[in-house]
C-alpha cells in the first residue's frame, strides 16, 4: 500500500487535474445537451468510460515504459490488430450516416481508430528512436510512411477523412522532431499538393466536396451543407462572457445545434458558459500540452520523448481542428475534442497515454 501511494505522489498531478477539469467540464456540458432531450443515456455512458479511462490510466503507470521500447514483436502484434480492426468494419460494422466507423455491442460503440492513433504513436516512437541518426536516409521517411499509409487508406474507404488528417498530422509532426531534412519535407509537402489534387478529381465523393465547398461559399447553401457550422458560430457569438447559463442555451436546448455533444460540444459550452468557459477550456488544454512537453524536453532517451511529443501533436492537431470547425475556419470532418467530446473509445485512449506518460515522468 505505501508502495501504491509513493507511486502515486510521483505523477504529474498538474496534468492529471488538467484532465479531470477537461473531463468535467465535458461531462456537464453532455449533461446539459442530453437532459434537453429527455435522454440521460449518453451523460451516463460517458460518465462510465471517464471511470474506466482513469482506472486504466492508473494501472497503464505502473508498466515500465522501457517494456515498450524493447518488445518491438508486441508493438507491431498490436498495429497488426488495429489493422485487422479497421478491416473488419467492412464486414461487420452497421452503416452509419453512410459511413462503417465503429462496432455496435448492444449499447456500446466501439471505434478502432482511437486505439490505432496511440499504437501508431508507440510505433513511430519505437521506429525513429532506432534510427534518428539516419534520418538523412529517405527510405525511413517511406517506410514509416507505410505504417501510416496502410490505415489511413482503410479509414478513407470507410470513408472518415478526419482521422487522416489526424494520422497523418501526427507523422508529420514526429518526422520534424526526429530531425527530418528540409529538402525532403519539402517533397512531400509536393507529394501532398499531388495527392490532394487526384483525391479532389478522382477520389472524394459528392458529398466531401460538398462539404469543402460550403467551406469556401459559406452563403452557398445555408439552409443544408452549411446548416451545422452556421448554427456552431451562432451559439458562439451569443454566448456572452459568462454564457447564457447551463441548460440555458437556445442553440443547444431547441436541438438547432446538431452534435452538441460530441463535434460541436465546443459551441455547446461556449454558448452556455460564454468568454469564461471556453476561457478556462483553453487555459486547461496549454497547461496540459506544457506538461507533457515539459516530459518530453526531461526525457534522457529518444523513445520517451518522442511518444510524449507525438501525444502532444496528437492533442493539438485535433483542438485545432475541432475548434476550427466549431469556428467556421476549417470544414466539418467529424473530429471530437479530445477529454470533452462525448465518445467512450477517444476518452479511454487518451487516459490510457496519460499512464503511458505518467510512467516516463516517474522513471526518467
Amino acid at each position: 500500500m505505501k508502495a501504491f501511494i509513493l507511486h502515486l505522489k510521483n505523477f504529474d498531478w498538474i496534468i492529471v487535474t488538467s484532465a479531470l477539469f477537461l473531463s468535467g467540464i465535458g461531462l456537464v456540458s453532455i449533461y446539459s445537451s442530453s437532459s434537453a432531450r429527455g435522454d440521460l443515456t449518453n451523460f451516463n455512458k460517458q460518465a462510465i468510460f471517464f471511470a474506466i479511462g482513469f482506472v486504466i490510466m492508473i494501472i497503464l503507470s505502473f508498466f515500465d515504459w522501457r517494456s515498450w521500447r524493447e518488445a518491438p514483436y508486441l508493438i507491431l502484434s498490436l498495429y497488426f490488430l488495429c489493422i485487422l480492426a479497421l478491416a473488419g468494419l467492412f464486414f461487420f460494422a452497421p452503416e452509419i450516416r453512410g459511413t462503417k466507423s465503429w462496432y455496435k455491442i448492444g449499447a456500446v460503440t466501439l471505434d478502432p481508430i482511437e486505439p490505432t492513433k496511440i499504437v501508431l504513436i508507440i510505433l513511430l516512437a519505437k521506429y525513429f528512436s532506432m534510427r534518428h541518426v539516419e534520418m538523412y536516409k529517405i527510405r525511413h521517411i517511406l517506410l514509416s510512411g507505410f505504417y501510416i499509409i496502410v490505415p489511413a487508406i482503410l479509414m478513407f474507404f470507410q470513408p472518415n477523412l478526419g482521422p487522416i488528417l489526424i494520422v497523418v498530422g501526427m507523422w508529420l509532426g514526429i518526422l520534424i522532431i526526429s530531425g527530418i531534412k528540409t529538402k525532403h519535407f519539402i517533397l512531400l509537402g509536393l507529394l501532398g499538393v499531388v495527392i490532394l489534387t487526384l483525391g479532389w478529381s478522382f477520389l472524394l465523393k459528392d458529398y466531401q466536396k460538398a462539404r469543402i465547398m460550403g467551406f469556401v461559399l459559406p452563403q452557398r447553401d445555408p439552409l443544408g451543407i452549411n446548416w451545422s457550422q452556421n448554427q456552431s458560430k451562432i451559439a458562439i457569438g451569443s454566448g456572452g462572457l459568462f454564457g447564457k447559463g447551463i441548460g440555458k442555451g437556445t442553440q443547444t436546448q431547441y436541438g438547432f445545434l446538431p452534435a452538441s455533444h460530441n463535434d460541436f460540444i465546443f459551441a455547446s459550452i461556449a454558448e452556455e458558459m460564454g468568454f469564461a468557459g471556453v476561457s478556462l477550456l483553453f487555459l486547461l488544454f496549454l497547461i496540459m500540452f506544457w506538461r507533457i512537453v515539459r516530459i518530453a524536453l526531461n526525457s534522457q532517451t529518444n523513445f520517451p520523448r518522442l511518444f510524449a511529443s507525438g501525444f502532444a501533436i496528437l492533442l493539438a492537431v485535433q483542438i485545432f481542428i475541432n475548434i476550427g470547425m466549431n469556428l467556421g475556419i476549417l470544414p466539418i470532418i467529424g473530429i471530437p475534442l479530445p477529454f470533452v467530446s462525448y465518445g467512450g473509445s477517444g476518452l479511454i485512449m487518451v487516459f490510457s497515454a496519460l499512464g503511458i506518460l505518467q510512467n516516463i515522468k516517474i522513471n526518467t
